[in-house]
């Protein structure tokens, strides 16, 4: 018993870092751990965590508005478990939304995320404890709204999206009450703040899906490649490509090189992970840079996906004769939200290049 005592004193001392650090552990854990999106487990894993955020919220602050002597050792206890979950779910959500889109497009939720290590060390009275938990709990609410509703409806889209908003608010708002029945009088000193905050996400969130910066959840770009031909054989694709440089390279302009024949073709092979049952439609848009450096459109071929293969829906699109140059190719919804980018150069040859073959499972 005195070991634990003297653990809970020394947590308490450093309550404000271990907060930290609780948050970063479920950040670490969860971006190991999580799965599939339309897995049972990870679906359960998240309503756990939700469920261990919202109670903790409510028994802290039901603690600190009716007990005359709050118990410093449930405090800490509360607040750790607080911060580990909903840091948990903040991970889990970063894991998917990364995965989901290239970098560019998921800017503004790793923003976010800085905002919220940064404010976990400075928000230190209750009123403002309760306002951040209250608003990261919508948040993450919010959030996982945005994940479920397209896996339990099997489509993507503007209804999806509204309809993942009316849920995550209507559950908050149930969630409100049972934080004003609990503590009336603390609530209400904090109520117009959390409200106003509310409405400040929601309209970011909306502001970010109709500007097309958040990402096409729940689907993932699992493999992309240019390569000579390509063609099914058997269980997967076969492919002739160049030597390419190193994956990494990319991150400074270094692209593959494509040598091309006249009248040659060139192809882009794509697998795109979408959970079990989900159809939508992708567009394969190949662009050319011209000599003022912008980027033209030559040609977009639709396709339709069908969801539930682990690792993703496999196809190719075809560009005939491609002009010499820098090219690119926008991997994207029907609605252009991008789900990822293959860029490469076009030299001509005379001579056919030196082609490896490659089995594509």
């Amino acid at each position: 018993m005195q070991a634990i005592r003297t653990t809970l004193g020394w947590a308490r001392t450093h309550e404000r870092h271990l907060s930290a650090l609780a948050m970063a552990g479920g950040f670490a854990f969860d971006s190991y751990a999580f799965g599939r999106i339309d897995r049972a487990m990870t679906q359960a894993v998240f309503i756990l965590y939700l469920i261990v955020a919202g109670v903790s919220i409510g028994v802290l602050h039901w603690r600190e508005s009716n007990a005359a002597k709050p118990a410093p050792r449930l405090h800490t206890i509360l607040i750790t478990a607080t911060q580990f979950a909903l840091g948990a779910l903040l991970s889990g959500f970063c894991v998917f939304y990364i995965r989901s889109a290239a970098l560019g497009a998921s800017w503004p939720f790793l923003l976010f995320m800085a905002a919220i290590f940064i404010g976990n060390e400075y928000f230190r009275a209750y009123a403002s404890r309760l306002v951040f938990a209250a608003l990261l709990f919508f948040f993450a609410l919010y959030s996982y709204a945005i994940l479920l509703v397209p896996v339990v409806l099997a489509r993507i889209g503007p209804i999806s999206f509204l309809i993942s908003g009316a849920l995550a608010v209507i559950a908050f708002f149930l969630y409100m009450r049972i934080l004003a029945w609990l503590g009336h009088d603390r609530y209400k000193s904090a109520r117009s703040q959390i409200a106003a905050g509310m409405i400040v996400i929601t309209a970011l969130i909306n502001a970010f899906y109709f500007l097309k910066v958040f990402p096409p959840l729940p689907l993932v770009l699992t493999d992309a490649g240019i390569f000579h031909s390509a063609q099914r054989t058997g269980a997967g694709f076969q492919v002739a490509a160049e030597t390419e440089p190193p994956s990494w390279q990319a991150l400074f302009g270094n692209y593959p090189v494509m040598h091309v024949q006249p009248g040659a073709k060139l192809y882009l092979y794509s697998a795109i992970f979408a959970p079990r049952g989900l159809r939508t439609q992708i567009v394969d848009e190949w662009q050319w840079q011209n000599a003022g450096h912008d980027w033209k459109t030559q040609q977009r071929v639709p396709v339709q996906i069908l969801g539930g293969r682990e690792n993703g829906f496999r196809f190719y699109t075809v560009k005939t004769t491609p002009m010499p140059g820098q090219w690119r190719v926008n991997i994207v919804t029907l609605d252009g939200r991008a789900i990822g980018r293959v860029r490469f150069s076009v030299q001509p040859a005379i001579q056919p290049a030196a082609l490896q073959t490659r089995i594509l499972n």
